[in-house]
């Protein structure tokens, strides 16, 4: 069964059917049937390579700057102890699942990815859609003589691409020259941006710029530019599919990854473990029922309540939450969910994303004890404002309004007089 999807700037999500006029749509599986699913704290949209194929290209059809990330257990591990990183994935416009091991850990904590997205296959598509569309492409990062052969390459194999590209010097992110960056990707008016730099610097400088770039798309792309220059190979396609592909990267950068390798694997084993346990095979679990309803429906406000257990079934009967959370605050009572799984918090996290990027605030009221321990237990408690009470949650937003509306004339003083004593 399909469902009309709307692109926003949260990302995707279930489109309300009254706000068709003027949008347009893209046909992916229906939401109800692939929530996203939350693994240490980030969320992963529940997609094929098709299935994300079909939403770039809408992306670029739209204009609107957006930014995308393929997620693989490195980005998840740094994440925990970067905080920029953390928020930059979750604030992303699409996370795609770039490691099998995400993989089979998101079958095993039941909510399951339908397949790996890697960069490294997905450029390639994009690219020969692309050449097919007549849509412009930018190279950035990796070696100059890297992203030279890269865009050689292409250009042999696809004669009708509309490839540039840029190698800036190796510098810290805070030392780069953005400007010359910026004046080269301008000028070239890209309808795609790859950039390989590396995470999380491609990430942090993607969030920076991506806006101001105007670039429909920027994508994050690790070490493809080098696959695409010959410069490195993929591993076999039984590699690919057992999903050992890092023993072959590994065998072919030791120096470079081994050390990374091991820090990853110890760090995400654990971590997983502790959330699988918790989450899947010892739960503490709430008795089913009403999965949630709307409490209070007012024009700038709405509270919901969700019921004892939030977990993947319920979350599959909560997408309305998702349908018409853009347009207004959003109180969420959960005083009385006693379990939560990691679909459960893969909605929260979504719905916050949604609700924050139409410049309105979520607040949780009251959550409970197996709702904070979950949150925590992800590291995205820092992410999310808490309130005992409706009365307190509203002056909480009444209050972060005051101070955001000071800030922007503060900001806005400084820009037309200079700096305010």
């Amino acid at each position: 069964m399909l469902a009309d999807y709307l692109i926003t700037d949260a990302g995707v999500h279930a489109k309300p059917h009254a706000r068709m006029a003027g949008k347009r749509t893209i046909q992916l599986q229906s939401y109800s049937e692939r929530p996203a699913i939350a693994m240490l704290g980030v969320t992963f949209d529940n997609l094929t390579l098709s299935d994300a194929m079909a939403c770039i290209e809408d992306m670029v059809a739209i204009r609107e700057p957006r930014y995308v990330v393929t997620a693989n257990v490195d980005f998840l591990v740094r994440a925990r102890g970067d905080e920029d990183l953390h928020r930059i994935l979750l604030d992303a416009h699409l996370v795609l699942c770039d490691g099998t091991p995400l993989v089979w850990m998101s079958r095993l904590l039941g909510n399951p990815l339908p397949e790996r997205v890697a960069g490294s296959d997905l450029v390639p598509a994009l690219i020969r859609m692309a050449a097919l569309n007549k849509h412009r492409l930018f190279f950035l990062g990796a070696t100059p003589e890297a992203n030279a052969q890269a865009i050689a390459n292409v250009r042999k194999q696809f004669p009708a691409a509309i490839v540039d590209g840029y190698s800036p010097p190796f510098r810290p992110l805070p030392e780069m020259d953005n400007a010359e960056i910026a004046a080269r990707i301008r000028a070239a008016q890209p309808d795609i941006l790859f950039v390989a730099f590396g995470c999380p610097k491609a990430e942090k400088w993607m969030a920076a710029h991506f806006k101001s770039l105007g670039v429909p798309v920027t994508i994050g792309v690790g070490g493809t530019i080098d696959f695409l220059a010959g410069r490195m190979k993929r591993a076999p396609l039984w590699m690919q599919r057992a999903g050992v592909e890092w023993i072959f990267r590994l065998w072919q950068e030791p120096g470079r990854l081994f050390a990374r390798y091991a820090t990853d694997l110890w760090q995400f084993t654990w971590a997983m473990a502790w959330q699988l346990w918790r989450m899947k095979i010892h739960p503490r679990r709430g008795r089913p029922g009403e999965f949630c309803s709307l409490a209070i429906s007012e024009p700038r406000w709405w509270r919901i309540r969700i019921a004892e257990r939030f977990d993947a079934t319920a979350v599959l009967h909560a997408k309305w939450i998702l349908e018409g959370a853009d347009g207004r605050h959003c109180l969420l009572d959960l005083a009385d969910t006693d379990f939560i799984d990691s679909a459960g918090v893969g909605l929260l996290l979504r719905l916050r994303k949604i609700i924050h990027h139409a410049g309105n605030r979520l607040v949780l009221i009251a959550p409970s004890w197996a709702v904070q321990r979950a949150l925590k237990l992800m590291q995205v408690e820092k992410f999310f404002l808490a309130a005992a009470d409706a009365v307190e949650a509203r002056q909480l937003i009444e209050k972060q309004a005051r101070e955001h509306a000071a800030v922007l004339e503060s900001n806005l003083d400084t820009f037309l007089f200079g700096t305010v004593p």
